[in-house]
Order: structure tokens, then C-alpha cells, then sequence
């Protein structure tokens, strides 16, 4: 078995794990990126931590748990420090590949086209190829959602099932979906800008308004978690990037050929995807579930991830009995 760089050992199950390395602080990389041996020293389940070179990317990744294995894919602008909570819960069952996304948390940048939907699937599908695992479960937050479909339709992935919370999976409508893409590219271009929004997030009232626009609630130790991440102009330059170049309207065409039973998780107070969005999706995909989580929104995984994780887990205990997970 191919080990990747650095790697010293083997999990249970045939998961190559690359050892710890605290050096990536270290790096000559510039524009505000977030230090590994600095901003990441009390990172959430950083014992699980791991830095793996797949693709040109030197991905942070977290490890953990043993059993089939299950893909957790973040959103736009967040990070593994998402599933701070939901990862230990899922570990008892699964072993758990959380990786940061490219540009994001700790995982360094990727060319251009790498913050397109296409361009995230195929590094993501070079990541797992590298680490020699092959996911039984994918499970996508919001944008992270999309990615997971988008590995499927590509064959990146052919997982038993699919969850999404919340899933970003459709095109904004009306006058904001035509201005939405361009006005990211207009802003991905301005080099002042992640550091005019980093400088913005200094501001512990910003960056808490903007994630109770979300719908959701989080402890202080979320909010100061999402604070660290958008006071790094690399990590928002990584943000708007992907912005720019999300283009979900090839999959409107795409979701009737999914296969893969669907599971799709809604926070009925979720304000930034609209959670009607889901029963349109689940409309185009054959045999999709909707199931809402009352008073929750947008972070329902990191309000309750214990509630969050008992719909994952009897979803994929269903569909493994042999049924479709309805």
C-alpha cells in the first residue's frame, strides 16, 4: 500500500494515515494564510489532524474512527472545525475523512480553476486516491453537498448514500442568481478585498451577525472559531474564489441520473439556503428524502450534532439493510 508523504502508519480497515506535521507553519507561503503551529494549536480534534500532498494541494485533513468509511465534506467559507462535535459522534460508527477544502482552514490554495465545482470534485477524488480509501458515506454541508453529488456524477465516489445538510444544490433565482457569479468574479479580482474583509472581522460583532443571518446559534467557541478563519485574507480570498466560479445549473439537468439514495437534512430556520430549496431537489432526484429539523438553521450540525448524527447513522443503517433509506 502506497503511503502518503511522511506517513508512519496504517489504521484498522486499511486507512494509510500521513504522520502529523507541525512544520507547515513553517511554509514561505504568504497573503494571510493560517499557521498550523500558531492559529491551529487548539484546533478542534487536532490530534486526528494529518497533512497529506495529493494533487498538487497539501491538504489538512482530519482522521478518526474505524469502520466503512464516511466522506465529510464542509461549506463554502468553513472548515473542519464544522464537525468539531459531529466528527466523534460519527467516528463511533464510521472512520471519518474531513479534509479542508482547497484555500480553506489550514489546506493550501489551488490554481484557479480548482475553486470550480468540477475543480474542488477532482481534488478532492485525487485526495482519496492518495490516502487509499474509497468512501461507503458521503456527507455534505451546504456547498459541500454539491461537491459530493458533483464526485458521484463524475464517478470520484460511488458511496452506498448521500447526506446533505443543507445542501447548496440549486442556482439562486431570479435577479441574485444573475448577479451572484458575477459579482464574485468582479470581487475575486480586487486583491484588496479579502484583506479589507479580514480586516472587518476583527470585529467580534461582524463575524456574530453574520452567522445568526444563517439562522443558526452557535457558543462562543463557534463564533471565535469562524473568526479565526475570516480574519485570514487567504482563507476569504479562497471563499470568494470558489463564489466565483460555483455554477449549479448543469446539475438541475444532471439529478435525475443520481442512483445513490439521498438524504436531504434541513434546518427549517436555515437563512442563507431556503429550506423549500430541498423539496425542489428532491423532486429531481429519484427516491430523495427530506427530513427537517425544527428551530434549527443553516450550522444545524454544529447547533445539535448529536441530533444530526442519529439521522446520518440510521440513514446509512437503513439503506445498508437494503433499502432505499425512505
Amino acid at each position: 500500500m502506497r503511503r502518503p508523504e511522511g506517513s508512519a502508519a496504517v489504521r484498522p480497515g486499511g486507512l494509510a494515515l500521513a504522520r502529523r506535521d507541525d512544520g507547515i507553519g513553517r511554509s514561505s507561503r504568504d497573503g494571510g494564510t493560517l499557521q498550523w503551529d500558531t492559529h491551529g494549536q487548539d484546533w478542534p480534534n487536532r490530534r486526528a489532524s494529518r497533512f497529506v500532498e495529493a494533487g498538487g494541494i497539501r491538504w489538512h485533513v482530519q482522521l478518526a474512527g474505524d469502520g466503512p468509511v464516511a466522506l465529510l465534506l464542509h461549506g463554502t467559507g468553513a472548515s473542519t472545525h464544522s464537525w468539531r462535535d459531529l466528527l466523534s459522534e460519527l467516528a463511533r460508527e464510521f472512520t471519518v475523512v474531513a479534509p479542508d477544502l482547497p484555500g480553506h482552514g489550514f489546506t493550501t490554495a489551488a490554481a484557479d480553476e480548482g475553486y470550480s465545482l468540477s475543480g474542488m470534485a477532482g481534488a478532492i477524488a485525487s485526495l482519496l486516491a492518495s490516502l487509499e480509501v474509497t468512501p461507503r458515506l458521503a456527507v455534505g454541508h451546504s456547498a459541500g453537498a454539491a461537491i459530493a453529488l458533483r464526485m458521484v456524477l463524475d464517478g470520484g465516489i460511488a458511496p452506498d448514500a448521500v447526506v446533505s445538510i443543507n445542501g447548496a444544490l440549486l442556482p439562486f433565482r431570479g435577479l441574485p442568481g444573475q448577479l451572484f457569479s458575477p459579482a464574485a468574479r468582479l470581487l475575486a479580482r480586487l486583491d484588496f478585498v479579502p484583506r479589507l474583509v479580514a480586516r472587518r472581522a476583527a470585529d467580534p460583532d461582524a463575524v456574530t451577525r453574520l452567522l445568526r443571518d444563517t439562522g443558526s446559534r452557535l457558543d462562543d467557541e463557534g463564533v471565535a472559531l469562524y473568526r479565526r478563519l475570516m480574519c485570514s485574507p487567504a482563507h476569504v480570498a479562497a471563499t470568494i474564489a470558489m463564489m466565483s466560479r460555483w455554477d449549479l445549473a448543469p446539475m438541475i439537468r444532471e439529478y435525475p441520473e443520481l442512483a445513490v439514495p439521498l438524504l436531504l437534512v434541513v434546518g427549517d430556520q436555515d437563512g442563507t439556503v431556503a429550506p423549500q430549496e430541498a423539496d425542489r431537489v428532491a423532486r429531481l432526484v429519484p427516491g430523495a428524502r427530506v427530513e427537517r429539523l425544527a428551530g434549527l438553521g443553516h450550522l444545524a450540525h454544529e447547533e445539535e450534532p448529536g441530533r444530526v448524527a442519529e439521522l446520518i447513522i440510521g440513514f446509512a443503517r437503513s439503506v445498508e439493510a437494503g433499502g432505499s433509506g425512505r
